[in-house]
């Protein structure tokens, strides 16, 4: 069995884990080895057709020289990216990206990580060991798929969530009940009614909330650069005035937990960007609904709502979203998902986005307990990428400690 050293090793080639590389292969000295496949969550679990809710200045993954812009990538490729950013347009700027900043980029799986007193043991899915002094996780979020309860038991041919589905076209003709009232649910919704299926949306919030509304509009594009640039960070995450604050996790860290939770679901609560309005015109959207139980009749699913109406469909489609828990993380052994400490799922993080185990850092949606919503998004990959290469490269400290919010 071959066994290899090194000093880093990253889990995960989508944004998150091809800016890290990016950004500490700029450490001198430092051995760094990337895995994965490029991007392929975003190629293999995010419909055909979908457009990217994130504006232009969030939606650049972010590399330690900011030379790897979007604009660089059209003006190399020639191109054209229009806005809202087609996702097969996203998917290949990105193969771009890790091209140029991490052209050795190992493809194969790894199937195990513990702990061996000094570092990690990283097992490849052909056998060959690695030996690493530190270990970064930005597996995504595949693994956190949420499916309700009252969906568990039913066959996936009759209920699947939407990341399982590559291609809506084929419910072309199809009764489809799409579960959710944010951007996944409603943009899933459009697409399938233009493929030609019949779709209801079916939703426990009391309204939809859209995105890029009139008061939004108004401070974007007719405040003048100054305002706009003092109410909105270019992350693009939460509104006005928010947005700056949510940019900052090293400020938001100061807060009280109980007001971050509250800013929190403000920034990131179930929303539909604005463009999906006129889709969605002839899509019933049934609001302040739940399922009340569920049934199979033969193929087809029966559905019986909160309101006493039921539907009877060919598959629920699934927009409930995701649910971090690390737990999930197969390639963990037992041993250090125990090892590590959490709230809920989540990973407590310290500086440098590491867990309570010397040497893993996590980064992605799983940071966001401890550093805010920013983690949820590409854009954060700029603050988790410069956090991690100043506490690996020794900038700053890097042992986990007691940071305000787990005070």
């Amino acid at each position: 069995m071959a066994i290899t050293t090194c000093d880093v090793t990253i889990i995960g080639a989508g944004p998150y884990g091809l800016s890290a590389a990016a950004h500490l292969r700029t450490v001198k000295g430092l051995e760094v080895r990337a895995f994965g496949e490029p991007m392929s969550f975003w190629e293999r679990n995010m419909p055909v057709g979908m457009f990217l809710r994130s504006n232009w200045t969030a939606t650049r993954i972010a590399d330690p020289n900011s030379s790897l812009t979007l604009e660089a990538y059209q003006m190399t490729c020639g191109n054209h990216l229009s806005f809202p950013v087609p996702l097969d347009r996203f998917v290949q700027y990105g193969l771009w990206y890790q091209r140029q900043a991490v052209p050795d980029l190992d493809r194969r799986k790894i199937t195990r990580v513990e702990t061996d007193g000094k570092g990690f043991r990283v097992v490849l899915e052909d056998g060959e060991v690695l030996n690493s002094a530190r270990v970064v996780i930005a597996a995504g979020i595949g693994s956190f798929a949420w499916r309700p309860p009252e969906f568990r038991d039913l066959p996936s041919a009759l209920a699947s969530h939407t990341s399982e589905h590559r291609d809506l076209r084929q419910f072309a003709g199809k009764q489809m009940l799409v579960i959710g009232g944010g951007q996944s649910a409603l943009e899933s919704a459009a697409l399938l009614h233009e493929s030609g299926a019949m779709a209801e949306v079916v939703t426990r919030s009391q309204r939809i909330h859209w995105l890029q509304g009139w008061l939004s509009k108004t401070l974007h594009h007719r405040s003048g650069t100054l305002i706009r640039k003092m109410l909105y960070a270019p992350t693009d995450v939460g509104p006005a005035g928010l947005s700056q604050l949510m940019a900052r996790p090293d400020l938001l860290n100061h807060l009280p937990r109980g007001l971050r939770e509250k800013l929190w679901k403000r920034s990131v609560r179930p929303a539909g960007a604005g463009w999906l309005v006129n889709r969605l015109k002839d899509v019933p959207i049934r609001l302040g609904t739940s399922v009340v139980s569920v049934d199979v009749k033969g193929d087809r699913v029966k559905i019986r709502l909160s309101d006493e109406t039921e539907r009877i469909v060919d598959r629920v489609l699934l927009g409930t979203g995701y649910r971090v828990d690390i737990s999930k993380y197969d390639f963990l052994s037992p041993k250090l998902k125990e090892s590590i400490s959490q709230h809920n799922g989540y990973p407590r993080l310290g500086r440098g986005l590491e867990t309570s185990v010397d040497g893993l850092h996590i980064l992605g949606a799983p940071a966001a307990w401890s550093f805010g919503p920013l983690m949820q998004f590409v854009s954060g990959a700029h603050y988790a990428s410069r956090a991690l290469t100043r506490c690996i490269s020794g900038k700053t400290s890097c042992a986990f400690g007691a940071p305000p919010s787990f005070r």
